[in-house]
């Protein structure tokens, strides 16, 4: 077994908890900061329809938690890929930076491509629960 083999699950780990961490991060700040009524009104001035908020949040609360327990990390990452990918849609009229005004596009899509990653890499190190993917 070569280095690589022997830590590219902990590089996995890392980059799966560093994700659960943001995703936690922001569905705890539409939580309580900006609570569930004040996201929804936000989700509903940007096209998105308002009770999309309260799924929205709790997937992101949800999700961070089983990124950073590994619990189907794959499939969890996979799905939440998707949530970031329309959740960037919002910026893409901003430019590429996000210090534009109302933020641009990079950080978002990077986030995407970031759950993308763990979803083709794997579970990574320290997985409660792996995802099971189909044989071929």
């Amino acid at each position: 077994m070569n280095a690589e083999s022997r830590t590219a699950p902990w590089g996995i780990f890392l980059l799966r908890a560093a994700l659960g961490v943001m995703f936690l991060a922001h569905g705890f700040t539409k939580l309580f900061v900006f609570t569930l009524p004040g996201t929804a009104q936000f989700f509903a001035s940007v096209g998105f329809p308002g009770w999309i908020a309260y799924p929205a949040t709790f997937a992101e609360i949800g999700g961070g938690l089983f990124l950073i327990l590994g619990i189907l990390p794959r499939w969890v990452a996979a799905a939440l890929a998707i949530q970031l990918f329309f959740a960037s849609t919002v910026h893409f009229g901003n430019g590429w930076s996000f210090t534009n005004p109302h933020g641009g596009w990079e950080y978002p899509i990077f986030l995407t491509v970031t759950a993308l990653a763990v979803a083709l890499l794997g579970d990574g190190a320290l997985t409660l629960v792996k995802s099971r993917l189909p044989k071929r």
